[in-house]
Order: structure tokens, then sequence, then C-alpha cells
């Protein structure tokens, strides 16, 4: 493609474009500041599928917690994943658990990125991000906003069917654009700038600071770029239950098995599967306390959320489900929605 061509020819430039700029108007964030291994470990964690403005007061309480990679490996993972609650996808939280359990076990901190790809919870992303911004290794890192980026520099026309098939195949323009110099902070730079000017939608063009070598910025067309397929939505509904002991205020949750691959030892409020009842038979006009909505991956969930008396409940309840006393619903680990429903129902009772 002649564009891309054009571009890597111009490599030096645009290098030294994006590190200028990035040096000048990066945000001030804790891991950058004070930078060090264990920092940029949690933060790389933390931020997939999670948005900086999020992610900030949870790392603030994580590096209270467990300032180090020996801590966080001495730490229980019921610690761990209470203090991760509310981030979701705790895969993550479980991954960098074991990650530090596997560091500590090392005579010295691994340094390539063929090193880190053996670790636990570390893929071909994180390991460049790891070991470019810690050590200076010569790795460039391609997600979803690099591949923005890369896709309208280009102006390439590729239809993919999701982010992960783009970037590898754009991985090779991002190997060419590297800066071999100051790797840690050309990734970092190219992050940032589709985080905070070439957006998803409505790029801030006209103060982008490589928009001189951009072919989509050209042609006035930077939205059209890159061309991935549209996400299948599946809409899903989950009746659920609000069942309070009238003896002590206890609340009925449903706890997930420690084994589950998904939401491991979570509570929420229990389904009618859960219950062993027919969803028809909770989902009355009269028992309606709210209606949630939110979306998980590719599903779109409504979650209707039904009163139900202790007398209701069929007899011996379900395997999983436990009543918890108002008491010690704060102690308990609970997905972010359901906290907030569970506060939020109590709090109208």
């Amino acid at each position: 493609m002649a564009a891309a061509k054009a571009l890597i020819a111009s490599a030096p430039e645009f290098q030294a474009a994006l590190l200028g700029w990035y040096r000048a108007h990066r945000r001030r964030l804790p891991w950058r500041e004070e930078p060090s291994l264990y920092k940029t470990v949690v933060s790389e964690f933390m931020l997939q599928q999670t948005q900086v403005k999020t992610m900030l007061p949870y790392f603030a309480r994580w590096l209270d917690a467990l300032p180090g990679f020996p801590s966080l490996a001495a730490a229980s993972e019921e610690e761990v994943v209470k203090l991760w609650e509310g981030l979701g996808y705790y895969t993550r939280a479980r991954n960098l658990h074991k990650l530090a359990r596997a560091l500590v076990a090392l005579p010295e901190m691994p340094r390539t990125r063929d090193a880190w790809l053996e670790l636990p919870g570390i893929g071909p992303y994180t390991s460049a991000a790891i070991t470019s911004i810690a050590f200076g290794a010569p790795a460039a890192v391609v997600d979803g906003n690099v591949v923005r980026i890369l896709a309208r520099l280009a102006a390439d026309g590729t239809a993919w069917r999701d982010t992960t098939s783009a970037g590898k195949d754009l991985t090779p323009l991002a190997d060419a654009l590297l800066n071999h110099a100051e790797p840690g902070d050309h990734n970092q730079a190219m992050m940032e700038l589709g985080a905070t000017v070439c957006t998803r939608h409505n790029p801030l063009c006209t103060v982008c600071p490589v928009r001189a070598f951009c072919a989509a910025c050209r042609a006035g067309e930077p939205e059209a770029y890159p061309k991935l397929a549209a996400k299948v939505i599946e809409a899903r509904t989950v009746v659920r239950a609000w069942c309070r002991r009238a003896t002590d205020g206890a609340l009925l949750l449903h706890k997930t098995d420690s084994s589950a691959r998904r939401l491991a030892g979570q509570h929420e409020l229990p389904s009618a599967e859960h219950l062993g009842l027919d969803p028809s038979a909770l989902a009355r006009k009269d028992t309606l306390l709210a209606t949630k909505k939110r979306g998980i991956t590719r599903f779109s969930f409504t979650e209707p959320i039904h009163a139900l008396e202790p007398a209701g409940l069929p007899r011996p309840i379900s395997t999983g489900l436990v009543w918890v006393a108002p008491a010690e619903l704060d102690g308990v680990l609970m997905s972010g929605p359901h906290r907030r429903w569970v506060r939020e129902l109590i709090a109208r009772a």
C-alpha cells in the first residue's frame, strides 16, 4: 500500500513529532510520574478493558494495600479479588496474582519479551508493553487504540473481523514505525494519542501531532477507519429475586462456585434459575422493584428484580444460596452493578 510505504519512509520524522507531543502533553499518571516495574505491570493489567479515569482510584487503593510483587504474592486470592471489586473481568486480577507468585519465585526479573510470554496472564500486547516501558525492549504494542491510529495513518481499507485480526495484520507497520531509541515512550505515546486525540468518534485531527503523516486525515474521512465488522449483540433477560428475612434483614444472595471460570466466588442477587423457579413464576407485575440493564461483552442484559418472600422459596434452598446479614454485605465479593443495585434497594426499603 502506497500510504503505508510513504509512512515507513518518513518514520524518523513521524517518531520525532509523536514523541515531542507526548512529552509535552501526556497525562500525568502515577505509573508514569514515579515509574517502577510493578506499577507498569499493575497498570497494564488494570487498563485491559478499562478506561484510565475508571481505574485510577482502584490503582491507588491497590498500591496502598499491595505495594509490590512480594506483598501481592503473599496475599490471599480472596483479598486480591476484593481489591479488584468493581473493575470487572476478574480473570485479570487472578492472573496478576499468579504472575506475582511466579515472579517472586524467580532468581531475577525477566527482561525480554519472550521470557515474559512464558509467565501467567501475559500475552503479546502485555509483554511488549511491559518490556518496552520497563526495560527499553524494542517491541511495538498493538492494542485497540494503536490499531485505530495505524489504520488511519495508512488509510487501510481492509475489512477486518475484529480488532484482534486487525492487530495481527498491522503489527508489521507498528514494528516499522517503532522508535528503537525510545520504545517505551513511543508505545505510551501511541496509546495516549489513541485515547485522547485519535479517538473512535470525532477525532481531534486539527491538534494531532502526526496529521501530516495521516492518509485518512488528508482524505477527510478518519472515522471511516478501521473497517471492523459490526459486533452482533445478543439480548438476554435474567429475572432476579430480592428476598430478605424479616427477622434480621438478611439478604438472600447466590455465591458462584470458586472453581467457576468467570465470576468465581462472587455474590449476586439470585436468578429464578438459581432458586429453582420458572422465571414466569417470579416475574409478576405486582412484585417488580426495578429493571436494570447492562452490557457484558457481546450480550445485552435486561434484569428485572422482583420481591420474593422467604416463604415463597423452594425447600430446601438450592446449593450456592446464602443469607448475608446487612452488616456483612460490604465484606462479601460482589460485582459493581450488583452492589449498586443492592445499595439502591436497601436505601429504598
